[in-house]
């Protein structure tokens, strides 16, 4: 049996030539995220990195987060990289779920509340827990779906945050529901008006097109842990 090596000095010490840029990747990942338990995600940003899997890292620092003094939960920077993450596939497991919340270290109250607000069981439709996640930001439905347009758009940031109309739909006929106090006449109604413009961008919209319209009022709903939306009649 061959005995281990032994080090004599640290010129035998071998650094892998990678190790240096992934250092520092990691780094800058770290500052740009600021993540509330720096072990906990580091432990997720290694884990993906091993895996080949999307990282766990915001695209650039939310510096109202990063200055705050009490952790506020979910942000826009932290939902996007959970849609980034979960989004590849229509569903994912509770488990995965809990694992990616916890990896950027969010509060597992706030995750509890929302999947009890969502009936959600073993098996998620992601689509419906992001449209849950834009209403823990939002304050009502408008500002619910405008951080749903900021987080989705592939326009450049302050740009128009056009999103596919179809995908508008689906977010705001889930809260819709979910709420449990608008109508589906009201529903189509609504949604009919903007067609007229949707159809002038090419099946895409903007928080312009739907931001301020009366067919859309909407109050605060003081949900336990998450800002559901409540759209009033017009």
């Amino acid at each position: 049996m061959p005995l281990p090596d032994v080090l004599y000095c640290s010129q035998q010490i071998r650094i892998p030539p990678e190790l240096p840029d992934i250092l520092k990747n990691f780094t800058r990942a770290a500052i740009r995220t600021q993540p509330k338990d720096v072990l906990v995600w580091s432990a997720a940003y290694f884990h993906a990195l091993a895996d080949g899997d999307t990282l766990p890292v915001k695209e650039r620092l939310e510096m109202n987060v990063a200055t705050q003094k009490t952790d506020t939960g979910l942000t826009p920077g932290l939902l996007k990289i959970l849609h980034k993450q979960l989004s590849p596939k229509e569903t994912c497991s509770k488990e995965e779920l809990e694992r990616t919340w916890k990896g950027l270290c969010l509060p597992v109250e706030q995750l509890e509340s929302m999947l009890s607000l969502g009936s959600f069981e073993s098996e998620i439709t992601w689509m419906e827990f992001f449209a849950l996640g834009c209403s823990a930001l939002g304050a009502n439905l408008q500002s619910s779906l405008k951080f749903a347009c900021e987080i989705l758009t592939n326009d450049e940031e302050g740009g128009a945050a056009r999103i596919p109309f179809d995908t508008f739909v689906q977010i705001y006929t889930y809260l819709a529901h979910l709420d449990g106090v608008v109508s589906q006449s009201h529903i189509q109604t609504f949604l009919k008006s903007l067609q007229p413009q949707v159809e002038l961008q090419h099946g895409m919209i903007k928080p312009l097109d739907f931001i301020h319209r009366q067919a859309m009022d909407s109050a605060p709903s003081g949900s336990s842990g998450s800002s559901t939306t409540n759209p009033g009649a017009e």
